[in-house]
């Protein structure tokens, strides 16, 4: 059978980090936000922005890391709106999040028209790694990546480091927990939450550019299909926890990668439209289980997730 073969599933394991890559930034930034206290259901609109702005600056350009910065400056751009909403204002986290994917998919449709399909002049291929490259197995997976993968390596490994080794990831850990605590020890919850949103919408921006200049270098209106919704459930999934974030974006991107080497091998007799679901369905299941009674304490979530904060709330 082709698909139990080793390369078969090294070549599935390879592309499972790199489609797993822009779900990753996305879900990275999405706990920076959670972590500070604030939903963001606006990821999939910000990640849509963000890889139009890639693609139109990289086409403009021909530089894909000027794409890249432009990604990051769209994404942020997205989340400032829902930082003024939720935070200066105290509007509902929910209706904000959901007002803002439709915004972004629409405007970026809108705005994107003209450059539909148009191949990029240069996107992030692989650049394989000297030596470690090489390794067998190992450097196939990891180290014939892009450079977005590798920065994603060493991102999410210093957010990990920040939120659970640091006096500044104290800080936030208490803005999604304790909020008043925090205030009451002279941090600004307002001005901090709003960074850590901003912040979070550009790592959701560079997950959009991720698809646009990296796996898929080109530009189709909804080319993020779902993938920030996927990010807002893998939040979950992964406990609120960076590193359980990359193990979560791999499986969701092994899912997807899997699907469609079975559809190329057409070794397994499957519907292609029900390989196609499986990333969708896998999101359901996590959602589902964290939906039971308690879910919500045993994985860890911020206690003060979607609340907005009042400082006469204090004491």
């Amino acid at each position: 059978m082709d698909f139990l073969t080793p390369a078969f599933i090294v070549s599935v394991l390879a592309a499972a980090i790199t489609y797993g890559t822009a779900i990753l930034y996305a879900c990275l930034g999405e706990v920076l936000a959670e972590r500070a206290g604030v939903l963001n259901l606006g990821v999939e609109g910000m990640m849509l922005m963000g890889a139009l702005a890639g693609a139109m600056a990289c086409l403009a350009t021909g530089n894909p890391w000027l794409g890249l910065i432009a990604a990051l400056v769209a994404g942020a751009l997205m989340a400032s709106i829902h930082a003024l909403l939720t935070v200066g204002l105290r509007a509902n986290q929910v209706v904000s999040g959901l007002a803002l994917t439709l915004f972004g998919a629409g405007l970026s449709a809108f705005l994107g028209q003209p450059i539909v399909g148009q191949p990029m002049p240069d996107s992030f291929g692989r650049l394989p790694v000297p030596g470690l490259s090489q390794l067998p197995y190992i450097g196939r997976i990891f180290f014939q990546q892009s450079a977005l993968v590798y920065i994603s390596y060493a991102l999410a490994a210093f957010l990990w480091f920040y939120i659970y080794k640091t006096r500044a990831g104290l800080r936030l850990r208490a803005l999604g927990e304790r909020p008043e605590a925090a205030d009451a020890m002279g941090v600004d919850v307002a001005k901090l939450r709003a960074f850590y949103v901003i912040l979070g919408g550009a790592l959701a921006g560079i997950g959009g550019a991720a698809i646009s200049l990296g796996t898929n270098p080109s530009w189709v209106e909804g080319i993020t299909a779902g993938r920030g919704w996927i990010a807002v459930a893998l939040v979950i999934f992964a406990g609120w926890n960076p590193a359980r974030a990359v193990l979560g974006a791999y499986l969701f991107g092994g899912v997807e990668a899997l699907g469609f080497r079975l559809q190329t091998t057409g070794s397994v007799p499957v519907s292609p439209f029900f390989l196609n679901m499986l990333p969708y369905i896998l999101t359901i299941v996590v959602l589902v289980l964290a939906s039971r009674p308690g879910a919500r304490q045993r994985l860890g979530a911020p206690a003060a997730l979607g609340k907005p904060y009042m400082r006469e709330d204090r004491g």
